[in-house]
């Protein structure tokens, strides 16, 4: 048999770690009888014996002898004078089977042979590679960083294989080197053309769960339950625990001794803050300390609207409202219901003027700053020192004063 690069490329494919043998030689054979139909019109009459392990195979071609100026068929018929240059031996009427060397095909074909064969493999591995990422979909996954590019960041796992993560898939803090290892969930696996695109995700709610997995035996066993998750990712989320044992105090576990369990997945997501709350089917105890830290006075649910009306005296609004909105944005999220702030005291104030009546006079987005940490009356922003509004908004010293100044007139008019 030559020994030409088809035949040495059998060793390449027979340790492939994506295609077993049986399967190998399918492709193979399928990959041969396609050059043999191409060359000879059929490939019925061939037998194809192929050795992967060793890097050998066999091509018979078996045709039928007649009687010389009696061929019709050349591939299935041969003349007598022609198999007695076989076997001097053969007689009209005898089954002769020939082997037929590679090079016959010709040099062309077997270059197109050969794509055609690496081409089939690839396929295979490819479709292997798509269902084995299909199965790890929302599982945590571990990979190297390749290259990290403006909008996407490449990484390479230990088999190879190229991950996608996405910049709006990343934490906004992340920061990643060519060598680093980068924890994220598998998020999809999507075909383009015939190779599957993975993509990882850092921001999915999802994430942040199955670290709680990873992290704490107890909810890896399955004694404490993850009910629900919300994330913005690097800033703040929200985690509602329960367990079935009443010896077991979730949120505790979960946090461990002054937050040593869950100090690794903060630190994990960019210094994420994390709440971790027990999990109540009582909606308005649910509620209640989903809006944590702030202290809730009372709850009044409106459940046909999915909205719920949260009473909170005046020093409690800015936390339950919390930096940029985000904590009672996530309390939502949580419980799945629309919360409205309510103050304690400020609806008997007759005088009172809701903030978003002075948008003739003052800005939109000034209006929305003072709204972010709970003050959206003329009142709530007027009982406020001024250093501290500068200090708890992105707003200039010199535009606070101008509010103030604006709101004051009100007042005195």
């Amino acid at each position: 048999m030559e020994n030409i690069a088809l035949i040495e490329s059998f060793s390449e494919f027979k340790d492939d770690k994506l295609i077993d043998r049986v399967t190998l030689m399918a492709i193979l054979e399928d990959v041969f009888r396609n050059a043999l139909k191409k060359k000879y019109g059929s490939d019925d009459n061939f037998d194809i014996i192929i050795n992967p392990d060793k890097g050998d195979m066999e091509i018979w071609r078996n045709r039928v002898v007649v009687a010389d100026g009696e061929v019709e068929d050349e591939n299935q018929e041969i003349a007598l004078s022609e198999a007695q240059k076989i076997e001097p031996d053969f007689e009209v009427g005898e089954d002769v089977s020939e082997e037929v060397k590679l090079i016959d095909l010709g040099r062309r074909a077997i270059l197109a042979l050969r794509q055609n064969l690496i081409s089939k493999i690839h396929e295979h591995d490819n479709t292997n590679l798509y269902k084995q990422f299909k199965d790890l979909i929302g599982e945590i996954y571990t990979a190297e960083v390749h290259h990290v590019r403006p909008r996407v960041v490449i990484l390479i796992d230990d088999e190879g294989n190229e991950i996608v993560l996405p910049k709006e898939k990343q934490i906004p803090s992340d920061f990643f080197r060519k060598g680093d290892n980068v924890r994220g969930i598998i998020e999809s696996v999507e075909l383009k053309g015939n190779k599957p695109q993975i993509i990882m995700s850092r921001t999915a709610d999802k994430f942040l769960e199955k670290l709680f997995e990873q992290e704490i035996p107890e909810v890896f066993d399955g004694l404490i339950m993850i009910k629900n998750v919300v994330r913005i990712p690097g800033e703040k989320a929200k985690v509602a625990v329960d367990s079935y044992d009443d010896r077991i105090d979730p949120v505790g576990a979960c946090v461990g001794m002054k937050g040593s369990r869950i100090h690794g997945i903060v630190r994990e997501l960019g210094n994420e803050n994390i709440d971790v709350i027990n999990y109540t089917t009582n909606l308005q105890l649910y509620i209640t300390r989903a809006l944590s830290p702030a202290k809730v006075s009372s709850v009044k649910i409106d459940e046909e609207k999915k909205r719920a009306e949260v009473f909170l005296k005046l020093e409690e609004v800015s936390k339950a409202i919390g930096r940029g909105g985000h904590n009672i944005k996530l309390a939502g999220l949580l419980t799945g219901y629309e919360l409205d702030v309510i103050r304690e005291g400020i609806a008997e104030e007759e005088d009172d003027v809701e903030l978003t009546e002075f948008s003739d006079e003052i800005d939109g987005w000034v209006i929305d700053e003072f709204a972010k940490i709970g003050l959206d009356t003329a009142r709530s922003i007027l009982n406020q020192d001024v250093a501290d509004l500068v200090r708890r908004t992105d707003l200039e010293e010199e535009t606070i004063l101008e509010v103030i100044r604006i709101l004051k007139e009100e007042f005195q008019d």
